[in-house]
């Protein structure tokens, strides 16, 4: 009952932004299963979770386009729910650059992370080039973190998208710790539909500790399909708290 009141709060809240546009909205809504391995040095731990989130871009003020995302997410072994947002400031320069910033607020399950730092797209006939760089820190647990990233999206057909990315956070806990996250993504629209189905995996290597993580899903998009929704700054990367918890 919980994950149900926080998903449909997050849904509603990202719906409810664009009645203050001046043009329709772009975006997309999405459910996702889980399934992670880690290795903390020869043992074992399997988790799986679901999660709900939202996306939506909007026209804001001179040029700038306001983008805001949001995600809950049930951890089925510790049935923890815990939600995230991030809110974009962006705007066009030319006709195929996007720059700008992000803040972002997660809920780690008894302290909370607060993110925010800078990003820009670059937009080529059949791909998106994407790169960020984040600064995030722990309200209780005393942890700063660095991060610095970048995506590379393909478009193989109109209806297939194909991404690969990397990112490096430092991350300063007391000992200072370097994390690497590698991922690969695919997203298939199913032809005269809004729906298309979500593959990825993402592995996470920090000391001695792996994160292998599988997910797959279903979005529904609204607005346009999977290039126009990256046109529109609505497929903005996440912040550093992503990599933070083994997600691309």
């Amino acid at each position: 009952m919980k994950s149900l009141f926080l998903a449909t709060a997050a849904v509603a809240a990202l719906s409810a932004a664009p009645a203050l546009a001046q043009t329709a909205p772009v975006g997309s809504i999405g459910a996702t299963y889980s399934s992670s391995n880690i290795d903390f040095g020869g043992s074992d731990l399997d988790a799986d979770s679901v999660a709900i989130d939202g996306v939506v871009a909007v026209s804001a003020f001179s040029g700038w386009t306001a983008t805001f995302a949001g995600a809950v997410d049930h951890n089925n072994d510790s049935d923890d729910t815990l939600g995230s947002g991030t809110a974009h400031l962006t705007r066009m320069t030319g006709s195929d650059v996007r720059f700008g910033g992000f803040a972002g607020v997660a809920d780690l399950g008894g302290d909370t992370a607060y993110s925010a730092g800078a990003e820009v797209q670059k937009y080529l006939a059949n791909a998106t080039l994407t790169g960020t760089v984040a600064y995030t820190t722990a309200d209780k647990s005393d942890v700063d973190v660095w991060t610095v990233g970048g995506d590379a999206a393909f478009y193989v057909q109109p209806n297939l998208r194909l991404n690969a990315g990397v990112s490096y956070s430092s991350i300063d806990a007391g000992p200072s710790l370097d994390l690497w996250t590698y991922g690969v993504g695919a997203e298939y629209e199913i032809s005269d539909t809004p729906f298309s189905v979500v593959a990825g995996y993402t592995r996470g290597d920090v000391e001695d500790v792996t994160v292998d993580t599988w997910n797959i899903g279903l979005r529904y998009s609204f607005g346009g399909g999977l290039q126009a929704r990256d046109r529109a700054g609505a497929a903005l990367p996440g912040t550093a708290i992503n990599g933070l918890l083994g997600t691309l």
